[in-house]
């Protein structure tokens, strides 16, 4: 039996896999090795039901792009599950192995954040650095947020925006200093405002913001890659998948061809280790 999970630093998604495809599904609190200790993680594995006899668990995971963070989640899956061969992968392998399976391609994640790679069929040849919401992320909805509020206070967006934002959001200038420089989590709070420009996606002004950060994403990640041009470039994440007309029309523009918009990856792994 192979065990599939898909996580992110909210939930985890369990797939267990038999000779006769899917044979059972569960969702359990996040994992992220760089925010959870071993017996942290340990304690929401062992919330799952009994899974059976696992012999193969493939776990692909936000902050596991680096060996002693893969040994923290190896480690306590194996505690749960000791006779099983645990292989512990990257969100953005996720990603890959989802939109492009055994082919060649170029796969994206833009959701809060936003990441990148060059895929091989089966492993990641390049991967240009994220950076995060502050050297980097572009394209993405903390970004995109960071944008919108910049130039609500600066006075920058047209009126109607900014009487818009403000009617939404009971929020005053020091509330959004405090939550962006001295709350936790800066970036989810500055994503939220994706919200606000989905629904007025039809303001011109907006419909720029969007537009130039998706702009950007291509500009300062995607033509890094080799033969860019010619690959076929797949997007997963809430981002992508809400703006996909503006993600399609920069691409038409810059004159990149666009593969596979999607949500979630967890189907297409699940696709992907059936041997799909």
């Amino acid at each position: 039996m192979i065990l599939i999970a898909e996580s992110g630093s909210t939930k985890t998604d369990w797939v267990l896999l038999g000779s006769k495809g899917i044979a059972k599904r569960q969702q359990t609190l996040g994992i992220n090795p760089y925010h959870q200790n071993t017996s942290s993680i340990i304690k929401i594995i062992s919330s799952l039901d009994d899974f059976g006899s696992v012999t193969q668990i493939f776990f692909y995971g936000a902050g596991c792009a680096v060996d002693d963070k893969k040994k923290i989640i190896k480690d306590s899956l194996l505690q749960i599950f000791p006779d099983a061969n645990c292989e512990i992968n990257s969100d953005v392998l996720a990603a890959a192995r989802s939109v492009c399976g055994k082919e060649k391609g170029i796969a994206c994640i833009i959701g809060t954040g936003s990441n990148s790679c060059l895929y091989d069929g089966e492993n990641i040849e390049h991967n240009v650095p994220p950076l995060g919401y502050i050297l980097g992320d572009e394209g993405s909805g903390a970004v995109m947020g960071k944008k919108l509020l910049a130039d609500i206070l600066k006075n920058i967006a047209p009126a109607e925006i900014k009487s818009a934002f403000y009617q939404k959001y009971n929020l005053e200038y020091a509330d959004i200093i405090n939550k962006v420089y001295k709350e936790e989590a800066p970036s989810r709070f500055l994503a939220q405002f994706t919200v606000f420009l989905s629904e007025n996606i039809q303001s011109p002004y907006i419909s720029e913001l969007v537009k130039n950060s998706f702009c950007e994403f291509f500009e300062r990640n995607i033509k890094q890659y080799n033969n860019h041009i010619n690959l076929p470039i797949h997007f997963i994440g809430s981002i992508a998948y809400y703006f996909k007309n503006e993600l399609e029309m920069v691409a038409a523009k810059t004159g990149l061809r666009l593969g596979k918009i999607e949500q979630s990856p967890l189907e297409g792994l699940i696709q992907y280790h059936l041997g799909k």
